[in-house]
């Protein structure tokens, strides 16, 4: 691939729809989360090579590209579930692999791509899971875990379900149960692989409004794998586009989501214009002509 974009760096500019309240929600001292000359590999396929990335700290941030780029890739390296073939990843400036696992845990979660349900579990109780990082042997639970829970299930709209078993609910609301324990783990950094998978348009919009006043409200930091670029551009204030294990762009949306870095990254020809409204870029793809035989 011949990156035609060049990658611009430093700290992110909040597009259009950044709320300004991250900013006042962000403390002094957030959590920072970045990678240094990351490769990951599976076996010995490279998929992410030479990477280097600097999250913007209480910020939302995207991660767009194709198909097997390797954008999910990366969140499983920037989370250590994946360990780097080469390079490092730190949080908080230490190299994360060396960290305690709970340590970890209260400092970052996790919303893999497709989770595995533990079988009969409940709502509830999955949600609750999301607690136990933050109990030990001088912390049991507490009436502050149960108000965290509940806080997390009523932001998802899953009271009523609370108390049904996870693997019979459908796909959307499966989804939104995991983000539910997601947030019940109350991390200053939140990875989210697709987590708009499975829910319609409405739904979508629910979840991506839930991360933003998240956001808001905590200063968290939020890095989400996201395949619709309009969705990104919405709700993301720093965007990161991937091609084939390298970074081509990565600058607020209205400067990534450009003809430029769209033919770039996707390989399709678009046109962009600006939502009135909200003043967010909006794609349009021009059509792929096929040859008629």
């Amino acid at each position: 691939m011949t990156a035609t974009v060049p990658t611009t760096s430093g700290p992110a500019t909040p597009g259009p729809t950044a709320t300004g309240a991250a900013d006042s929600a962000r403390p002094a001292d957030a959590t920072t989360l970045s990678a240094e000359s990351l490769s990951l590999a599976y076996d010995k396929r490279v998929v992410v090579e030479g990477l280097d990335l600097t999250v913007p700290s209480g910020r939302v941030t995207a991660i767009v590209g194709p198909n097997g780029c390797g954008k999910s890739t990366l969140l499983r390296g920037l989370s250590r579930l994946l360990p780097p073939a080469s390079g490092r990843v730190l949080l908080d400036g230490q190299v994360i692999g060396d960290l305690p696992t709970k340590e970890v845990a209260r400092r970052l979660g996790l919303l893999p791509q497709q989770p595995i349900v533990p079988e009969g579990i409940t709502v509830a109780e999955l949600v609750e899971r999301g607690r136990h990082p933050h109990h030990g042997l001088f912390r049991q639970w507490s009436r502050e875990d149960e108000d965290v829970v509940a806080d997390a299930l009523e932001a998802t709209e899953l009271v009523d379900l609370a108390g049904v078993a996870v693997d019979s609910l459908s796909g959307g609301q499966r989804q939104r149960a995991w983000i539910a324990m997601a947030l019940a783990q109350r991390t200053p950094v939140l990875l989210l692989d697709e987590p708009t998978s499975f829910l319609d348009i409405a739904h979508q919009i629910d979840v991506l409004e839930l991360v933003r006043d998240l956001n808001a409200r905590e200063g968290t930091t939020v890095v989400m794998v996201l395949h619709d670029l309009a969705m990104a551009a919405r709700y993301a204030d720093h965007l990161v586009a991937m091609c084939e294990g390298e970074i081509v762009a990565q600058d607020a949306p209205a400067e990534i989501v450009t003809p430029e870095v769209i033919e770039s990254v996707f390989g399709i020809a678009a046109s962009v214009v600006t939502d009135p409204t909200t003043g967010d870029p909006v794609v349009i793809p021009h059509r792929r002509k096929r040859e008629l035989t």
